[in-house]
């Protein structure tokens, strides 16, 4: 797991190198503005009570960053109990082609693999 820049904390999750490849692609492809970072987190809802949140956001009060390898992490200091220890993968197959998250916090997931019961 990455270390934040400003503090020692370390980041809830991590990110695989090809998920941080993938997002630095959509960072560079869609001109996303400097001062927007990775949003990670949960909500209610999908098949299983809660879905993962992910997409590119300006940081809020609530939220603590994280620098992960060069990629600004953003999360909401609520959701790190759900997302603690998850790692979020890409895959780029002739099946499936995606972020993929892997989250020892999950009781069950749902066949959709974008929700799950805490």
């Amino acid at each position: 797991m990455a270390t934040a820049t400003a503090s020692t904390k370390l980041a809830p999750i991590a990110l695989t190198p090809r998920a941080l490849e993938e997002v630095r692609n959509i960072l560079r492809e869609k001109n996303v503005p400097a001062e927007y970072g990775l949003r990670v987190g949960v909500q209610g809802g999908g098949c299983s009570g809660l879905s993962y949140l992910l997409g590119f956001d300006k940081a809020k009060d609530q939220d603590e960053t994280f620098d992960l390898d060069g990629v600004k992490l953003i999360m909401d200091k609520k959701h790190a109990m759900y997302v603690m220890g998850m790692e979020v993968d890409f895959q780029d197959g002739l099946n499936a082609r995606g972020f993929i998250f892997n989250n020892p916090q999950a009781k069950s997931t749902c066949g959709c693999g974008s929700s799950f019961s805490a």
